[in-house]
């Protein structure tokens, strides 16, 4: 039984994955707050494909540039990503590498400049 009522004792995968990524993006963003101006983070469940898709693969992300005062929107989508992990550590890495892989994109740089913990398989 809960220790408080109405209040699930363990946290759900959507928890977890919002955690990380919160910390994540955090200190991401904080480090390149100066030239990244506003952008706003978000995490779906999955993405909305048209029924013409045609690519093996779903994105595990998507970036749409802001433009005047319309901020830049980054998304990443929870469960293409865990089911591509099968721990936390995975889980964890393959959240940095699309974080960093798209505020590279946004900031034309190598996604290494971005985080010293970047690696690409």
């Amino acid at each position: 039984m809960p220790r408080v009522p109405g209040v699930p004792e363990l946290r759900t995968s959507r928890e977890r994955f919002d955690d990380l990524a919160l910390g994540i993006i955090s200190e991401v963003d904080a480090a390149w707050a100066d030239r990244l101006g506003l952008v706003e983070y978000a995490v779906e469940d999955t993405p909305q494909l048209p029924d013409d898709w045609s690519v093996d693969t779903v994105p595990l992300s998507s970036l749409v540039r802001g433009s005047g005062t319309k901020p830049t929107r980054l998304v990443l989508f929870r469960r293409p990503i865990e089911h591509r992990c099968e721990s936390r550590s995975d889980l964890e890495a393959l959240i940095l590498t699309v974080v960093v892989e798209q505020i590279a994109e946004l900031l034309n740089v190598e996604p290494s400049v971005i985080d010293p913990r970047y690696e690409r398989d």
